[in-house]
């Protein structure tokens, strides 16, 4: 397996190394008409920071460099300066198929090219068909799809301005999530989180449960990790103590043989 890029493992501040993706669309409500409900499709570009794995989704209209300009811009706005931005090598960026009049984003237009020239902002692709090497937005897109696929049941109409704060949710819910294994130790209970990183603030992320949240299978789960925790000990101990008694009656023997 080839090392990891520098991007990857170099200390940099919050999204100073970015990965980029874009997902969708949604079909929403624009407006309502006399002979019923005008629509149209929404995506989401996703940026992914490399260093503390945490995620951004800014919505656009339609699949064109000036919306993904702004995109770009309201990003940039919101999380500072850009050092390099990788994305894969597919069709969403490339824009290899416009003349089918495929809905894609030309990173080679012009008006990019002036914009990541004048931010100093360096786009890297990685190679064609190599999936495997943009995994760490990849796999955030997954799960952002399947807290949207659960938002998306308890929503009988979709407009723009709910997308838009489902997107916003979505992003809060996958900052929350733990980098680390959790301790079990209760004096060490704070979970670090990339949105502890970004704001600093633990009651962001750490919400407080009480004994309602839980059901019975909880309970035997934490009663189950509970006996194999106390059994680990009982057997921790035990060893040591079989250890220290033939240990001392070893050292009784060989004083025994001394004496005689």
């Amino acid at each position: 397996m080839a090392d990891l890029p520098f991007d990857r493992l170099d200390p940099a501040p919050p999204f100073s190394y970015v990965g980029i993706d874009v997902f969708g669309p949604w079909t929403i409500t624009t407006r309502r008409t006399r002979g019923g409900q005008a629509q149209s499709k929404r995506w989401a570009v996703m940026f992914t920071c490399l260093v503390v794995r945490a995620v951004h989704i800014e919505v656009i209209e339609e699949m064109s460099s000036g919306c993904f300009i702004n995109a770009l811009r309201r990003f940039c706005a919101l999380r500072g300066e850009v050092k390099i931005i990788r994305s894969d090598c597919g069709t969403n960026f490339v824009g290899a198929l416009s003349e089918l009049n495929v809905n894609v984003i030309n990173i080679g237009d012009r008006p990019i090219k002036n914009y990541l020239s004048d931010k100093n902002i360096n786009w890297i692709f990685n190679a064609p068909h190599s999936s495997h090497m943009g995994g760490s937005w990849e796999r955030m897109i997954g799960i952002a799809r399947n807290i949207l696929n659960s938002l998306f049941m308890e929503t009988k109409q979709l407009t723009h301005e709910v997308l838009t704060t489902f997107m916003a949710e979505v992003t809060s819910i996958m900052n929350a999530r733990p980098l680390v294994p959790i301790d079990m130790d209760p004096d060490n209970s704070f979970p670090l989180t990339p949105s502890t990183l970004l704001t600093l603030k633990s009651e962001h992320t750490v919400k407080s449960f009480s004994i309602e949240d839980f059901c019975d299978k909880d309970f035997v789960k934490i009663s189950m990790e509970m006996r194999s925790t106390t059994c680990k000990l009982i057997l921790e101990t035990l060893e040591n103590s079989i250890f220290a008694y033939f240990t001392n009656a070893t050292q009784m023997e060989t004083r025994v043989q001394k004496l005689n």
